[in-house]
């Protein structure tokens, strides 16, 4: 009886011993599951709004507004025995029996990006300050400029809303690519300047100490093509189309509708889709001075599921996608959804919510 006692408690007490909260155990993979569905989810909308775009369909949004999840962990030990007498047949026995349950229960709310901050989001041009200070944190103009502004000081980029898109001034890719040279140099710099009523004004400066040869030459090409006053060394940045005075830039910006409208003819689409005139095709040359930067984006178009696709959808029963190897193109994507992000109201109130209890 004894023996069956203490048996029963070390039973009991191993059992009780190897028990641990699961909440702490689970932050660690939790994190990064959800982290990565929700980048690659949020990569294959972006992608195929893209193509949506290039079919002329509307493009559709989905935030994730929020996810929660729920763990329930029960279990259970059964310990039964019998202890008979000396003189018994059966004798003695003990029967271990263990139970459990694990649910996990997660709850993921969705948001449609429409009404007001669908028009703040997507329909609203990029502020240039908002394009200037990305270029001075690091990204390159030769990617930004072409795909975030559709003209400086009157000198227009590509026009693509319609079936024949129209040639850029070539000496708006010119600028792009001495703007790009002096930014690397590091003699340019961008800064807000805040007046008396708290208005903003953004000025680009240039360094005249220690500045090479080469990108004092590039400088004023700068200043000539943008028909700026080449005594001053520091200009003011305004949004539109035509500057007012010779030390002002404008700087007519896209809103992120019309970057991925841009975008959405580097969409290579099958033949039988032009046959069926699901779509149009695009016939476009570009100039010497574009060229020279290179294609921002290319979209992939297959039967099959691509093997090495930094990111892939299906559409129409074609597959699209990006490239793995396709550095340029990733690069341009990953910026897009950046400026998604910087771009997006944080007023979500009087959205409609949807929400779906996951399994």
């Amino acid at each position: 009886m004894r023996l069956h006692s203490l048996l029963l408690f070390l039973l009991t007490s191993l059992l009780v011993s190897n028990c641990s909260p699961i909440g702490p155990n689970s932050v660690h993979h939790d994190r990064f599951d959800y982290n990565k569905a929700l980048s690659d989810s949020w990569k294959e909308q972006t992608l195929l709004n893209i193509v949506r775009l290039r079919y002329a369909d509307m493009p559709i949004f989905l935030e994730v507004a929020s996810i929660v999840s729920g763990y329930t962990l029960e279990g259970s030990v059964n310990l039964t025995g019998n202890v008979s007498s000396e003189n018994t047949v059966q004798g003695d026995f003990l029967t271990l029996g263990t139970g459990g349950r694990f649910t996990d229960r997660p709850t993921i709310t969705y948001a449609p990006i429409k009404g007001d901050k669908f028009h703040k989001s997507f329909m609203t041009p990029v502020p240039p300050k908002l394009i200037l200070f990305l270029i001075e944190s690091g990204w390159n103009p030769e990617v930004v400029l072409p795909l975030t502004v559709d003209a400086i000081n009157g000198m227009r980029g590509r026009k693509v809303a319609s079936v024949k898109p129209k040639l850029g001034d070539q000496d708006f890719y010119r600028l792009i690519r001495l703007i790009a040279e002096v930014q690397d140099s590091g003699t340019m710099a961008f800064r807000i300047i805040k007046g008396a009523d708290s208005k903003e004004t953004i000025v680009i400066f240039f360094y005249k100490e220690d500045v090479p040869e080469e990108i004092n030459r590039s400088r004023e090409e700068i200043t000539r093509l943008l028909g700026l006053n080449a005594q001053l060394d520091q200009i003011t940045v305004t949004y539109g189309l035509l500057p007012k005075s010779d030390d002002e830039v404008a700087i007519l910006t896209r809103s992120m509708l019309q970057m991925m409208i841009t975008l959405s003819t580097a969409v290579e689409v099958p033949d039988t889709h032009l046959d069926k005139k699901m779509t149009y095709p695009i016939k476009y040359q570009p100039g010497e001075e574009e060229a020279k930067l290179g294609p921002l984006m290319r979209i992939q178009g297959g039967s099959e599921r691509p093997e090495n696709a930094f990111v892939a959808v299906k559409h129409l029963n074609h597959w699209y996608w990006i490239d793995e190897g396709d550095f340029a193109s990733k690069r341009t994507f990953t910026f897009l959804m950046l400026l998604f992000s910087m771009m997006e109201s944080e007023d979500s109130e009087g959205l409609p919510l949807v929400t779906i209890p996951a399994g």
